[in-house]
């Protein structure tokens, strides 16, 4: 029987990781890197550093290997996103197969916590489910971008008594939810909040969050929406990439 173990690392700070992550880093024969090429190598990079810093007296090997890219056509969404973890999938089968010896525990560090917006333990369900591997998994929680972002605005995430929720600028694209007063928003490339700046709303938005490009801006959406866009398209032009979540709350 293998081991996997799905370990949240947090939003970016090595000090987001928990007591219980640090006992399962431990545990670790071999790490499971997925590399998203030369643009993103900070990522991995901080996986290192998170390693070095928590393991102690255990030998590991870090095995990696590049991911596949989700295709950015016009086309269906779900059908692109469904490819693409099936690609992982192939992938994901590989590693533990060849690299991850009968016994031995192998981990993927998964960003935030790989219960949001992640799909590394759908994958491995379906791993399992085609009964071709002996497999055991355990996840361990992280510390999500969106407890980052409320953190560093020291803004709570919802209004007294009242719900939150968390979409996706995709969906935000129809208009803010009805019966919430606070929507947290991920994996928005188009600057869809700025559909919103006639509403009378307060936007709490950050960028890398927990890493030391972290780019932090709050206000009245209509007053500082033009600033998040500029930042955003700078910050994308500098590390050719951006990673941010936004927080709307009606006023």
């Amino acid at each position: 029987m293998k081991t996997i173990l799905i370990i949240g690392i947090g939003a970016g700070n090595p000090e987001y990781i928990t007591v219980q992550a640090i006992k399962a880093l431990n545990q670790v024969d071999v790490f499971f890197f997925m590399d998203k090429g030369q643009t993103k190598e900070k990522l991995n990079h901080l996986r290192r550093e998170i390693c070095e810093r928590y393991i102690e007296a255990h030998h590991y090997r870090i095995v990696e290997s590049l991911t596949p890219e989700r295709e950015r056509t016009e086309g269906d969404y779900l059908q692109a996103v469904d490819r693409l973890n099936t690609d992982k999938q192939i992938i994901f089968e590989r590693l533990i197969a060849e690299e991850l010896e009968e016994g031995q525990c192998g981990a993927f560090l998964v960003w935030g916590d790989p219960s949001l917006y992640d799909s590394t333990l759908r994958i491995l369900d379906a791993i399992i489910q085609t009964g071709r591997h002996a497999l055991e998994y355990r996840v361990i929680p992280g510390i999500t971008s969106v407890q980052a972002l409320t953190a560093q605005h020291k803004v709570a995430l919802n209004h007294i008594g009242r719900s939150v929720e968390i979409t996706t600028g995709r969906r935000l694209a129809n208009g803010f939810p009805e019966n919430v007063d606070s929507v947290v928003v991920m994996l928005d490339a188009e600057n869809t909040f700025t559909t919103l700046i006639d509403q009378d709303i307060d936007i709490y938005w950050g960028a890398y969050l927990g890493t030391p490009d972290e780019i932090l801006v709050s206000g009245k959406l209509k007053e500082v929406a033009a600033q998040i866009e500029r930042a955003r398209e700078a910050a994308r032009e500098a590390n050719g990439w951006i990673m941010d979540t936004y927080l709307l709350k009606r006023r």
